[in-house]
């Protein structure tokens, strides 16, 4: 039932959405650049990597020894605008259409967190990762990150389609609710590196 949910709201979305899709694309290849998307290789359903794909939101700079600027020098206006709205997620509707990802799980991660998760936090590879979850609407980005595996894990053991519905309803309306997009001092939030 998930996985048809999955592919009837990821081709409907798609298709609903191609003309936003169409302009948002369009607009950042005219102010950031190419390339229009930024792909990234994240961890999936057991932890098996998969490549996520997303809206680009920051310009590509270096410094005078070819490292890469931070991320607040990176970020555009139009990426921050992208960001606050979650415009720049999606394009993971393609991930959803392909069985990387479903529309409700636990937020696929980088790869460089994998080492640091207590066996409680892996947990949350044991379902297909998510375009939104539990935790995106329980605070997102403004909660730590220790309460955000707390409830991707819950989510785990409490899943159900109802619940699934429930989270797409009030992801509907966190929508409008930027004050969560980021972690005060960061552009999204401070990277993870580790449990205490």
């Amino acid at each position: 039932m998930k996985r048809i949910t999955d592919i009837f709201l990821s081709v409907l979305l798609l298709l609903v959405l191609f003309p936003l899709l169409v302009l948002i694309a369009l607009t950042v290849y005219l102010v950031i650049g190419k390339p229009v998307l930024y792909r990234q290789y994240r961890p999936g359903l057991n932890a098996k990597p998969f490549e996520l794909v997303k809206f680009r939101t920051m310009r590509d700079m270096k410094d005078t020894e070819d490292c890469q600027l931070p991320d607040q020098y990176r970020m555009t206006f139009l990426g921050r605008l992208l960001r606050y709205t979650s415009l720049d997620e999606l394009p993971e509707l393609w991930n959803v259409l392909k069985g990387d990802m479903s529309m409700v799980g636990p937020r696929p991660l980088l790869e460089e967190y994998l080492p640091l998760y207590t066996p409680e936090q892996n947990r949350r590879h044991e379902v297909l990762p998510g375009v939104t979850g539990w935790a995106q609407v329980n605070g997102r980005n403004a909660i730590s990150w220790d309460e955000k595996f707390q409830l991707d894990v819950w989510y785990v053991d409490n899943r159900s389609f109802l619940l699934d519905l429930k989270i797409l309803f009030l992801t509907l309306g966190s929508i409008f609710r930027t004050g969560d997009v980021t972690q005060e001092g960061h552009v999204t939030m401070e990277k993870f590196r580790g449990s205490k």
